[in-house]
Order: structure tokens, then C-alpha cells, then sequence
């Protein structure tokens, strides 16, 4: 089933594995087709609404596989990208007769190079699976893959290189490899902007069809209606026999039972069957639907009971024809998070330089804005419960804190809970109001970083009062380092409930990687300039 995951994982948390975190609560595990068949819906055809919160219907009328035509797009975005970055390194090399050569035993022209090199960097990226439809458009596994493939070529022309003893140019490769991969993964980003875009109004949908029990089905149903941008359109639900009579599925029409589900994926023309519940399910039905939607070109997709936990941490072993799905504890030290403290106080410190006449005007305007200090220092609890003193721009006017009860009065809060922030604060200055718009104020806890107190990403610190509201789970956040931003703050900031905003949080905490986090990074500054949410 192609890239069933929650918005969350687009923000790069989760990896390619054998299973992926599904919206109904569970993963699906990925059952490819034997051959490419049933296309999605016509591209150009108006999405119908059924109603019920303006819940996006797919269209599917045409039947043209909007998959191809857009791998097609991205792979020639793909063969611009990695034309521009080699024919870039290569003028950068060329010496002025126009015949540089790579020196050694072996010597060809850096032109001879450059070709060969295009050319199996667009075959490993097509080989190497990159344009999967079920990776298209949502998840960091496209981009993750794209890396790998990338990478991997590299290393491969550095072996053959040293096999036969050609000197390729540092300076070539490192110009090739980094700009050619940036392009890459900015040509991938752009089209999955677009493709988001045509989600939203139910264009570009892959059909679904829901096979499982009343409860676990409609859980699932209204999950994928939430997350439209996934590109996934519910056409029906197939339950057992003995629930088939009971009406709708949260206004999905009930097309048969689970017996029938073949031959109603036949007839309704869908792409995939998610087989909900799969644990709950016998094996035999399971397995005989996967016979049945043999050679149809229908993806079947299982879930399992298990949610919030990325690829990494998930191995699939079959014994004895049993799948036994083993889970990794998370770890919280080791080799990873020295590597991530490192990228923290590198990051940190080329931010700072870089916005160091930022910091300096933000400074003096806070500085003219009122009287009071030109910075903020508050008590914050950090990883394993330590406090620390996290700096901030002054935004509000002197002695607010003092004013706090007045605020909670005015909005007829009785007291501060997790992540509250007022919605009219009178105490905020005129200057305090821009530089929470851009959050700006939020600069100086790049010394925080430095210190190491915090990190560039991770779930966001808060005040003792917060954290004893914490329960089991929310108390996970602080396995942690707190983050200067975090995944639920590029996930909606402000409009999330607490809930939400702990359960992301949670799951950061849990699924950690380098990647993810260069993806927030790219996320928030996106955010950030678009001033998306901020209060």
C-alpha cells in the first residue's frame, strides 16, 4: 500500500523497513503486488465532498495512473539535478586547454567521467527504487532513500577509482556529491508540495479499500479522512459476516464481507486492501485474500497492534512461517547521541556566527522597547529532570510575571496547563509581538545549545508547574534534551492539543535520527519565516 503513514513521519522520523507506522493505530506491512494493474484516479477530475466535515471523496473516474506521470516528472527533475551539480564540478575541474584528465594509471577526460557518472547515478536512483508509488508523497523514506542510493554510488566510484588507480579529484567529487544531492532532495521536496497540494481537494488519490472488524475499520477510516494529505481515499469497508448488516462505517458504505473482499477490490477498481486488525483476523483469510487479489495489481496491507515505533526499531523475522515482529528498546546513549551532540554544538555555533547582526538588531530593539533587561531567564526542567536557566529575548513588559493572574482571570483560565499559552496577552510589547511572530525571542537558546543544556531539536522545555502534570508517558520527554524546536512544533505548532503535542513529542523521543532532524530544521525555518501558528 503506498506510504500509509501519518503526517508526522513526513518530518523524517521514520526509515525504510518491512513495515511502517499506519493511521489506524497499528503498521502496515507491505504486501507488493505481483505486477503493476489497477491505476488510481483521473488526476484532473474534481474531488466530491460527503458532508461530513468536509471529508474529501476520490474521484476515480478515468482511471489514469497518476503515479506514472508524476515518477515521470520527478525523474526528469531528477536528471536536471544531477546534470547541473556533475556539470558543475566538471567545469570547476576542467583546466583552461579544456582537456583535464584524471591523473593515475588510468586517465580518461573528466568529460568521459562526468557522462558516466550521470549516468549510473540516474540508474542507481531508479534501480535503487527512489520513485516507489508507495513512498511517493508522504514519509522521509523517499528522501532517506535517495541518500542511501546516492551515498552508496560514491563509495562505489571511490572503490573503482582505487582499483584502478585513478586520482578523481577531491574537489570534484565534492562539489558532485553534496550539490547533486541537495538538488535531489530539493526537486523531491518541491513535487511533494505539489502532490500535497492536489491531495488536499481529493485529486492524486490512491483507493482503499478497509477489510476487518466494525471497530478497528472505522478507527482506521476516520484516521485516513484526517490525514487527506496522505493521498489515501477510503471507497469502502468489507466486515465479517455478522457485521456486515449494521449500516455505514463512519460514512463509508459497507460493499460486502470479509469473504468477498477480492472480488469487491476487483470490482470497485482499487489500489490497495488494508486488511485492519490483521492480528484479530485468521491467517487463512488473510492469506486466501492475498491469493485472490493475485495478478490484479492490488497491494494488500497489514496492520498490527503496534503504533509510534519507526523502522529502525521494528524487525520482521519469520519462523517456521510464523511473522514474529520484534520491537528494539529505545536507547537514550551510546554512539547516536554523541554524534547528535556534536551536530548540536556544530550547528549551533555556524547559527550563531551567521546570525550574530541579527542577534545584535533584535537586541537593541528590545532594549528600546521598555525598561527591563534586554534578555530573559527562566527555570526549566530539562533532561532527567535537571533545571537549568533557558535565555530568551524580553518580549512581554517588566514584572509580567506578577501579572500572570490577571491574564488567566481575563480569559477565564484557572490555571496554567500543558503547553497554555494566553491567547491575548496584554503584557507582550509592541516589539515582543513581531519577534514571537518570526520567534525570534526564542534566539538566544542557541547559547543554551552551546552549553549544553538543550539541543537544536527535540520536545520543547517547560517550567516545574508543567512538568507535575506529567504522567508515565509525558514524563518521556525528559529522556531527552530539550530542543531549541521539535517535531510537533513543525507539525502545528500552537494548534495542537496537548495530547498530540505529547504523543510527538514521545515518539521524537523514541525515534530519533540525524536525518529526522535535519528535517525539522528545514521544517521549522519554513514555519518560522511563514510564520505558521506562532503566537
Amino acid at each position: 500500500m503506498p506510504g500509509a503513514v501519518p503526517d508526522l513521519s513526513d518530518v523524517g522520523l521514520t526509515s525504510a523497513a518491512p513495515s511502517v507506522p499506519s493511521p489506524g493505530g497499528g503498521r502496515l506491512d507491505h504486501v507488493p503486488a505481483h505486477r503493476d494493474g489497477v491505476p488510481a484516479p483521473h488526476d484532473g477530475v474534481p474531488a466530491q465532498r460527503d458532508g461530513r466535515a468536509g471529508a474529501v471523496v476520490p474521484v476515480r473516474a478515468g482511471h489514469r495512473r497518476w503515479w506514472v506521470a508524476y515518477s515521470t516528472r520527478v525523474l526528469l527533475t531528477d536528471a536536471v539535478a544531477v546534470y547541473v551539480a556533475v556539470f558543475t564540478a566538471y567545469v570547476v575541474r576542467e583546466d583552461a586547454a579544456g582537456i583535464a584528465r584524471v591523473s593515475g594509471q588510468l586517465s580518461p577526460t573528466y568529460l568521459a567521467v562526468s557522462v558516466t557518472l550521470m549516468w549510473a547515478w540516474l540508474f542507481a536512483l531508479v534501480a535503487g527504487r527512489t520513485q516507489d508509488r508507495r513512498l511517493v508523497g508522504v514519509g522521509p523514506a523517499e528522501y532517506q532513500r535517495v541518500f542511501s542510493v546516492s551515498w552508496r554510488l560514491f563509495a562505489a566510484v571511490a572503490v573503482v577509482a582505487y582499483l584502478g588507480r585513478m586520482e578523481i579529484g577531491r574537489g570534484y567529487l565534492g562539489i558532485a556529491f553534496p550539490l547533486g544531492l541537495a538538488l535531489l532532495l530539493a526537486g523531491r521536496y518541491g513535487w511533494r508540495q505539489w502532490l500535497k497540494r492536489r491531495r488536499r481537494v481529493g485529486e492524486l488519490q490512491s483507493c482503499v479499500l478497509v477489510v476487518g472488524h466494525r471497530g478497528k475499520a472505522e478507527q482506521t477510516v476516520r484516521e485516513l479522512r484526517e490525514r487527506s494529505g496522505a493521498g489515501f481515499g477510503v471507497v469502502g469497508v468489507c466486515l465479517p459476516a455478522g457485521e456486515a448488516d449494521g449500516g455505514p462505517v463512519d460514512g463509508v458504505p459497507v460493499l460486502g464481507t470479509t469473504d468477498e473482499a477480492a472480488a469487491v477490490a476487483r470490482r470497485e477498481a482499487v489500489d490497495a486492501v488494508t486488511v485492519v486488525g490483521a492480528d484479530s483476523l485468521t491467517s487463512d483469510v488473510v492469506r486466501r485474500l492475498g491469493w485472490d487479489l493475485e495478478g490484479s495489481g492490488i497491494d494488500l496491507a497489514l496492520t498490527v497492534a503496534v503504533r509510534d515505533v519507526a523502522g529502525p526499531r521494528v524487525i520482521v523475522n519469520p519462523v517456521n512461517g510464523l511473522p514474529l515482529v520484534y520491537v528494539d528498546e529505545p536507547r537514550f546513549s551510546g554512539p547516536k547521541y554523541l554524534v547528535k551532540t556534536v551536530f548540536d554544538w556544530c550547528g549551533a555555533l555556524v547559527l550563531c556566527l551567521l546570525l550574530a547582526p541579527v542577534l545584535v538588531v533584535v537586541a537593541v530593539l528590545v532594549r528600546l522597547s521598555g525598561p527591563g533587561p534586554v534578555l530573559y531567564t527562566q527555570e526549566r526542567i530539562g533532561a532527567g529532570g535537571r533545571t537549568f536557566r533557558m535565555l530568551k529575548f524580553r518580549s512581554m513588559v517588566a514584572g509580567a510575571h506578577e501579572r500572570l493572574a490577571e491574564v488567566l482571570a481575563a480569559e477565564g483560565v484557572a490555571d496554567v496547563g500543558l503547553f497554555y499559552k494566553p491567547k491575548n496577552d496584554p503584557r507582550v510589547t509592541r516589539v515582543g509581538r513581531v519577534l514571537r511572530r518570526f520567534s525570534l525571542d526564542e534566539l538566544p537558546q542557541l547559547f543554551n545549545v552551546l552549553r549544553g543544556d538543550m539541543s537544536l531539536v527535540g520536545p520543547r522545555p517547560q517550567i516545574a508547574d508543567e512538568v507535575a502534570l506529567y504522567d508515565r508517558k509525558a514524563h518521556r520527554r525528559l529522556l531527552v534534551k530539550p530542543g531549541l524546536t521539535g517535531l510537533w512544533q513543525t507539525s502545528g505548532r500552537s494548534g495542537l492539543s496537548p495530547a498530540e503535542g505529547i504523543r510527538m513529542d514521545v515518539y521524537y523521543v523514541e525515534n530519533w535520527t540525524l536525518f529526522g532532524d535535519l528535517l525539522i530544521l528545514v521544517r521549522t525555518a519554513k514555519a518560522v519565516l511563514a510564520a505558521e501558528g506562532a503566537r
